[in-house]
């Protein structure tokens, strides 16, 4: 079948060739829309609201510090900024594990004891009284939520099609920014509480018993994988493995580890670019996550007011999130150009930030909105990888690999925010700057290498290949899959056995990257 170009929406219908009669490519139509629409409703909601949690329950620390936490537990120095950044220790150390973990454990099932322990992780938090108290439960907070994305990506991978994961994730990744509108409304309401515990402790009970709490619904409703999803039909199940095939990265069910595959991923040059793009995105990220409602307060603002003024910049960040992973599902060649857009609006909110005490409060505030863009960097960097890697092990591999640089980011964040240059933090504005810069550069880099690869592709395979779908498939055909018409695709094309094969992008045939 005809390849119709990736430089036209996924929407748009390209000339079909099949001869499949009109009453049956109705019934597959049905048949896919029935089968997407369950599983969005099934698992989406689930994501983002455990991805809501994962945000508060990490981010609640900012509020804490405005409500008494600093001087309860008497932090001095640098000490505020390493109760921030031990946080991305924890994570540092579990990241590759739990990538091991991901692909070879049920997914829910580990998903459930590890959301269990994170949530008393974080009501023990209430109870420190002390430096070291703190440093402690905020590491093996670290170890608990490091799972959670890494096997989010790999549920994504495991259920949409490459034109459906950056709409997804975007989705459920939206679920960091309005966790924390949450949190600031949250922290508002409490920190009107001045008995029998402080307020800060009652955010960590509050916040410990609802994740604790929502592990249950982990439990009962989301499954393992397709082969056991109890809300489709056995020939629903059938279909939405069928449909990851032709127009997916590939089943991720019963397969095992594959040292080649991890070597291929450790020489893939966008590999690499990635890994800097997540450094580069989340050292920003882990200052402004930890110190942001110490800057707002700065401009000016109570310690109340600060948590109100949080939910703009949350609900910005939340529309950014979603509306760039939507555009970057539609439109197979804006992904890269979409995260140099969100940075260069998060740089000049930063500029704007650090200008003062040129500047005034209004145009203060007006930077710090316009920085709250910038966390749509990682969901855009993960639906690159999500959509460009194929192979199980390779997937994981290159999961750790972004996710080691996340948390180098992160640790490293914080430390830029130094307290000797409180309420400005200028080497902290500086370096944000900077980053950011250096991602813009980095993102137009990976942009160009994977178009070389796209070209250089086409020249030695002799076929033009599509970003939209998993390859050449047994009958020899390059398909090319639009949301109108993947319910015929899936039914018109017979899938072998070795279809299901676990084979990386390099290997794939046909295989073409989204830019």
């Amino acid at each position: 079948m005809a390849s119709a170009s990736d430089s036209k929406p996924q929407g748009d219908a390209h000339a079909t060739s099949t001869a499949l009669p009109a009453p049956v490519a109705n019934d597959d139509q049905a048949m896919a829309k029935r089968v997407l629409r369950k599983i969005d409703w099934r698992l989406l909601p689930l994501m983002f609201i455990t991805y809501n949690f994962n945000f508060m329950d990490k981010t609640i620390l900012s509020s804490a510090s405005v409500f008494g936490l600093r001087e309860d537990t008497n932090l001095h120095g640098q000490q505020y900024s390493w109760v921030s950044s031990v946080f991305y220790f924890g994570y540092f150390f579990w990241e590759y594990p739990a990538t091991l973990l991901v692909a070879r454990l049920p997914v829910a099932k580990y998903l459930v004891v590890n959301t269990f322990f994170w949530g008393i992780v974080v009501a023990l938090t209430a109870a420190c009284t002390n430096y070291g108290g703190l440093i402690t439960l905020r590491y093996l907070l670290g170890v608990a939520e490091a799972s959670i994305t890494p096997a989010f990506m790999f549920i994504t991978t495991s259920w949409w099609t490459r034109d459906e994961v950056p709409t997804r994730t975007g989705i459920w990744f939206a679920g960091n920014s309005i966790g924390g509108l949450v949190a600031s409304l949250m922290a508002y309401g409490v920190g009107h509480i001045e008995r029998p515990l402080a307020p800060w402790q009652w955010m960590y009970i509050i916040l410990g018993v609802g994740t604790f709490l929502w592990s249950f619904a982990i439990w009962i409703f989301l499954p393992d994988r397709i082969s056991s999803a109890k809300f489709l039909t056995p020939e629903e199940r059938q279909f939405a493995t069928d449909r990851v095939v032709v127009a997916g990265t590939g089943s991720t069910e019963k397969v095992p580890w594959k040292w080649e595959q991890m070597l291929e991923c450790l020489i893939d040059p966008k590999t690499w670019l990635t890994f800097s793009i997540a450094l580069l995105t989340q050292i920003p990220n882990g200052g402004i996550q930890n110190f942001g409602n110490l800057v707002i307060k700065s401009f000016g603002f109570t310690s109340l007011e600060s948590t109100l003024i949080n939910i703009p910049s949350s609900v910005i960040a939340a529309g950014t999130i979603a509306g760039t992973g939507w555009l970057a599902g539609r439109f197979r060649q804006l992904n890269c150009i979409l995260i140099a857009c969100v940075v260069l609006c998060a740089t000049i909110g930063n500029a704007l930030i650090y200008a003062r005490p040129a500047t005034s409060k209004g145009v203060q505030l007006f930077g710090y909105f316009l920085q709250s863009t910038g966390p749509a960097g990682i969901p855009l960097t993960m639906s690159l990888v999500q959509a460009n890697y194929k192979g199980v092990t390779k997937k994981m591999t290159v999961t750790a690999i972004m996710f080691i640089a996340y948390a180098s980011g992160n640790i490293a964040g914080p430390q830029f925010f130094r307290t000797s240059e409180a309420p400005h933090y200028q080497t902290a504005f500086r370096a944000i700057m900077i980053c950011y810069a250096l991602v813009v550069g980095l993102s137009l880099t990976l942009r160009f290498y994977l178009q070389f690869e796209n070209r250089r592709r086409e020249k030695t395979e002799g076929v033009k290949g599509s970003a939209g779908t998993g390859g050449v498939l047994a009958d020899g055909k390059v398909v090319e899959v639009g949301d109108r018409d993947i319910g015929e695709m899936v039914r018109a094309i017979h899938l072998s056995e070795s279809d299901y094969d676990d084979v990386t992008d390099w290997k794939t045939f046909g295989f073409r990257y989204r830019l």
